[in-house]
C-alpha cells in the first residue's frame, strides 16, 4: 500500500510513519523542517510548498493519505491575555487550510488508486464535549472535523473520507501525564485507517474504534 503522512517528523506522525514502514508499505513522511532522513519537505499552509510537493508526486497513485500535520498555539493562553490574531490565523492555515490544501493537490494521485483519506482531528473539536479554553485550537479542530464530512459527502463514493481523534497522547502536545503511548495510539490508528471505506466514510472515530460525537 502507498501512504503519504503529512506532519511525519514527530509525534503520532512519525509512529504512523514507522509503523506502515514496519509492516512493509510504501510509506512517505513530509516534514517542513530538516529532510535529511528521508522525508518530503512540506509546509501545508503555504500553498506554493503545497503545490511543489504535489509536482514532486505527480503520476505517483496513493492509496492513503493522512492529514496528521497540525500545531496547538494558544496551549496555556487565557482569555484576556491571549488569542491573537496571529495566533488565529497560523493555526486555522495550517489544521484547516493546510488539510484542504493538501487533500486537493493530491486528488490525481488519490483517484488513481481509488485511495482514502484520514484527517488527524481531536476529540477538542467535538461540540458536544466543549470543555472551554484552547478556543483556537477547538475551533480549528471543529472545522476540520466539519471538512472532513463535507470532504466525505463530496469525494464519495469515488474516495473515502474519515475523521480521526488520536486520544490523549504521551507525546510533546499531550504531555507525560498522558494515559496512551504514542505507539498505542499509532497502532490503533492504522487499524481504523484500514477498515475506512465507502460505508464508513465520514466517520468520527478514536484510535480504539469508539464512535465520536460531533
Amino acid at each position: 500500500m502507498r501512504v503519504l503522512i503529512t506532519g511525519a517528523n514527530r509525534g503520532i506522525g512519525s509512529a504512523l510513519h514507522d509503523g506502515y514502514a514496519a509492516r512493509g508499505d510504501n510509506v512517505t513522511g513530509t516534514t517542513r523542517g530538516d529532510t535529511s532522513d528521508g522525508l518530503v519537505k512540506l509546509d501545508v499552509s503555504d500553498a506554493a510548498s503545497v503545490s511543489a510537493m504535489a509536482d514532486q508526486l505527480a503520476g505517483q497513485p496513493l492509496d492513503l493519505l493522512v492529514c496528521n500535520a497540525g500545531v496547538y498555539l494558544d496551549k496555556g493562553h487565557d482569555i484576556g491575555a491571549g488569542y491573537g490574531a496571529e495566533v488565529w490565523a497560523t493555526s486555522f492555515a495550517t489544521n484547516v487550510t493546510g488539510v484542504f490544501l493538501t487533500i486537493e493537490a493530491l486528488l490525481p494521485n488519490l483517484k488513481a488508486a481509488g485511495g482514502k483519506v484520514a484527517i488527524v482531528s481531536s476529540q477538542m473539536g467535538s461540540s458536544e464535549r466543549a470543555g472551554g479554553n484552547a478556543f483556537i485550537y477547538r475551533a480549528s479542530k471543529a472545522a476540520a472535523l466539519n471538512l472532513g464530512r463535507n470532504l466525505a459527502i463530496e469525494l464519495a463514493p469515488e474516495i473515502a473520507v474519515g475523521i480521526y481523534h488520536p486520544g490523549w497522547v504521551q507525546i510533546e502536545m499531550g504531555g507525560s501525564a498522558a494515559p496512551i503511548s504514542v505507539h498505542d495510539s499509532a497502532a490503533g490508528l492504522i487499524q481504523r485507517f484500514d477498515t475506512l471505506d465507502a460505508k464508513t466514510a465520514g466517520c468520527f472515530e478514536m484510535w480504539n474504534g469508539e464512535a465520536m460525537p460531533y
